[in-house]
């Protein structure tokens, strides 16, 4: 006598025979991704780690994400074409290190005076307009932008005291392209190489100082021993970046675990909110390795005007960057004329 439990044990098993893979048999292969981040270790640690980690442990086996620093697999300015080409699955990163060939690129990263707070990016990308331009340009090269968020402010951190202009002269300094394009009129001299050399080049005197960041990096990847001054003028309120993936790569995901990429991206921007903004608090009052410094207010407007002056340049090399442009300045513009606490003075 045949029973139901004796009939499905012996269908599995024919159909097994067969070659035919049944439900109960089905073996999947886990989807492996490399991503690269533009943070090294000490730093990753705050702006990454954790959310690769959780998606992993939610994934339970179908996916999985191994997780690269600065420059492990590919230097930080190959990123771009690495993921393109499929060397690499994923970048955490700003446009601008990573040489991104769009018309976006010159936002990523710290546009000068563009931004004031964190808040500032989550709102510009999710209620202005950029998303839906950043996702156009990428998608353009076969790259899928996944989400932008903030990180710190720039600030200077220098091996000898800034209370003038005139004291930016000639040093040498690490930043980013954009950046450094920007502060070159001021006499500083820009300097890339790679972030896990930027400690070493400040003992050694190769560089003068960083612009790569607010006090809480400063503290995290070990500058401020060797860069003890801290300037209080930013050049910007908060660093854009992104998650991005190698298009193909995306679209053969499952919806399921790219909306569970998506929400454990998301935890890490909102991790990163508080975690700066409340180091960057901290450290400046109860932080004992840095000293801080001012340029008077009067004096550092010359910087702010032509920050100005930078926009309007940027804005006549294209139309789309004058598209991202004049979102920027209405939106400064709004927050200006809304007044405390959105801006100030």
């Amino acid at each position: 006598m045949t029973t139901r439990r004796k009939f499905l044990t012996t269908g599995a098993v024919g159909a097994a025979a067969a070659g035919l893979a049944t439900p109960a048999l089905a073996q999947t292969t886990p989807i492996k991704w490399r991503m690269q981040t533009y943070a090294g270790p000490a730093l990753a640690e705050q702006v990454v780690d954790n959310c690769i980690k959780t998606f992993n442990e939610i994934a339970d086996g179908e996916m999985e994400i191994e997780l690269y620093y600065a420059d492990q697999l590919v230097p930080t300015s190959e990123l771009f074409r690495a993921m393109q080409a499929g060397t690499i699955d994923a970048v955490q990163s700003d446009d601008d290190s990573m040489a991104s060939p769009t018309e976006v690129t010159v936002f990523g990263g710290y546009f000068p005076f563009g931004l004031r707070y964190s808040l500032d990016v989550p709102t510009l990308f999710n209620e202005w307009g950029l998303n839906e331009i950043w996702d156009e340009q990428y998608s353009a090269v076969g790259v899928k932008h996944i989400s932008a968020g903030s990180w710190d402010p720039c600030n200077f951190a220098m091996k000898e005291p800034v209370n003038a202009l005139a004291d930016l002269k000639g040093k040498r300094v690490f930043t980013f392209p954009t950046a450094g394009r920007f502060l070159a009129q001021f006499g500083v001299v820009p300097v890339t190489i790679p972030w896990e050399d930027v400690e070493v080049a400040l003992q050694t005197g190769e560089l003068d100082g960083v612009a790569w960041s607010g006090i809480t990096e400063d503290y995290t990847s070990g500058w401020g021993k060797n860069a003890p001054y801290f300037l209080t003028n930013n050049i910007s309120g908060a660093w854009v970046g992104h998650f991005f993936a190698n298009m193909d790569r995306w679209n053969a995901v499952p919806d399921r675990l790219k909306t569970l990429m998506k929400t454990c991206f998301d935890q890490s921007h909102y991790h990163r909110q508080y975690w700066y903004w409340a180091g960057e608090a901290k450290l400046r009052v109860d932080g004992t390795e840095m000293q801080l410094t001012t340029i008077p207010d009067a004096e550092w407007k010359q910087v702010e005007d032509a920050a100005h002056v930078f926009w309007d340049e940027i804005a006549a090399e294209s139309p789309l960057k004058a598209k991202v442009v004049d979102i920027f300045k209405k939106y400064n513009e709004t927050m200006g004329k809304a007044g405390p606490p959105y801006r100030y003075g």
